[in-house]
C-alpha cells in the first residue's frame, strides 16, 4: 500500500435511540457515544441507519444537542442534511453549525426525477450558502439518483465541497472513484457500502462510513490498523467476520428490515430499545424473540 494512500477515517452513522414514545432516549446517546469515544470513530448523525428522514426538527435538535454534549471536543460529529427543500437544508446548516456540528453531508433530494445539470446547481447552491466543510452521499437506494461521477468531479473542486460518501455497491464504480479521487488531498472518498470495506481501503479510499460500527466501532478501527500496517490479509479476516455479523441484520432483508433489525442487535447487548420510527416498524416482543432464535447459532459461533 502507498503511505500516501493510507485510510485514516472511520465514521460511524449512528442509530438514533428512542424511548417509547419516540422521544430521544437520553441514556442510550451517552452509552453509545460512549463506545465511540473508547474506540475514537466519528460521528455521523441523521444518516440513513439515523432514520434522519423520518425524524421531526425536535427529534433532531434533542438529538444533536445530546451528542454534541457527549462527545464534542473528543470526536467528530457530522449532521447529515435530509429532506427535498433546499432553503430548509440550508437553514438546518446554520442551526447544526451553532449546536456544534462540524462537518455537514447531503444526499440528493429524492422526489422530482433530475439531470446532471440539475443536480450539479443543487449541491453547488447548497455549498455556496453553508458555512461547514459539505459531503455529498450517494445512495440510491433511497434517493433514487445515482450521482454520476462526472458531476460528482466538477463538484469536487467547489471549495467547500470536502468529499464523497458512496454507498452504491457497484465494485467498478469504486475502482473509478478511487481512480479519481484517491491520491487527491482536497477531497476525500469514503465508503458507505462496507461490504466493499478492505478492498476499496486498500486500493485508496479515505475512510469507511459502516452501519456495524454501531454494534462494534473496534472492528473496523482493527481493519484500519491492519491496512495501514500493510497487512491487508488480517484486515480481510476483520471484512469476513464484519460481513457475517451484518448478515445477521442485513442479509434477505429489505434496508426497512434491517434497521429495526440492527436495534433489536443493540438491545440485546443493552445500548438501546428496538423502538423504530414510522414507516419502519417496531418489532414486537414475539417477532424479536423470533429473529434472535434465528440468528441465535451465528451469534454464538461468532463469539458476539
Amino acid at each position: 500500500m502507498n503511505p500516501d494512500l493510507r485510510p485514516d477515517k472511520i465514521i460511524v452513522p449512528m442509530v438514533s435511540p428512542f424511548n417509547s414514545d419516540h422521544s430521544i432516549d437520553e441514556a442510550s446517546v451517552a452509552r453509545i457515544c460512549n463506545r465511540f469515544i473508547k474506540s475514537g470513530v466519528s460521528v455521523f448523525v441523521f444518516g440513513t441507519t439515523g432514520e434522519g428522514d423520518s425524524m421531526s426538527s425536535e427529534q433532531k435538535d434533542n438529538m444533536l444537542n445530546l451528542v454534541v454534549q457527549e462527545v464534542k471536543g473528543k470526536l467528530k460529529i457530522y449532521a447529515g442534511l435530509t429532506g427535498n427543500s433546499l432553503l430548509a437544508s440550508i437553514a438546518d446548516a446554520a442551526k447544526y453549525c451553532e449546536m456544534g456540528a462540524e462537518f455537514l453531508v447531503t444526499r440528493a433530494p429524492s422526489y422530482f426525477p433530475m439531470e446532471d445539470v440539475q443536480m450539479l446547481e443543487y449541491f453547488e447552491k447548497l455549498a455556496d450558502s453553508v458555512k461547514l466543510p459539505l459531503y455529498i452521499y450517494n445512495i440510491p437506494q433511497t434517493t433514487h439518483h445515482s450521482i454520476p461521477l462526472n458531476v460528482i468531479e466538477k463538484l469536487s473542486y467547489h471549495p467547500n465541497i470536502y468529499g464523497l460518501k458512496d454507498s452504491e455497491r457497484n465494485p467498478g464504480r469504486l475502482d473509478d472513484s478511487i481512480q479519481l479521487w484517491g491520491t487527491r488531498k482536497d477531497f476525500e472518498f469514503l465508503i458507505g457500502c462496507a461490504a466493499m470495506g478492505t478492498y476499496g481501503l486498500w486500493k485508496g479510499a479515505k475512510g469507511i462510513v459502516p452501519s456495524l460500527g454501531n454494534l462494534f466501532p473496534d472492528l473496523y478501527v482493527q481493519m484500519i490498523n491492519y491496512l495501514r500496517e500493510g497487512n491487508r490479509e488480517k484486515a480481510e479476516l476483520c471484512q469476513a467476520k464484519a460481513d457475517r455479523i451484518s448478515d445477521l441484520y442485513q442479509k434477505n432483508m429489505t434496508l426497512s428490515q434491517s434497521i429495526p433489525a440492527l436495534k433489536t442487535m443493540m438491545k440485546m447487548k443493552g445500548l438501546c430499545s428496538g423502538e423504530v420510527l414510522l414507516p419502519m416498524h417496531t418489532m414486537t416482543l414475539q417477532e424479536e424473540e423470533a429473529y434472535l432464535s434465528g440468528i441465535k447459532n451465528e451469534w454464538e459461533v461468532l463469539d458476539l
